[in-house]
């Protein structure tokens, strides 16, 4: 598993209310679906390889 950083990320309340629904509805905790979204938007962009998407925790 790949070390795990702290971020103080700022976003506003109606994105953070999306992605809190939208992890309720994955069964993932709002962390988690947020890195989630992140690395999918990365490898998406071809910035982040497929075996470093994977890298990460989806539970």
């Amino acid at each position: 598993m790949a070390d795990k950083k702290s971020y103080p990320l700022r976003i506003s309340a109606p994105v953070l209310d999306a992605m809190r629904r939208w992890s309720d509805d994955e069964l993932r905790s709002l962390n988690a679906q947020i890195e989630y979204v992140l690395r999918d938007a990365l490898r998406k962009q071809g910035r982040l390889s497929r075996d470093q998407a994977d890298d990460g925790d989806d539970t």
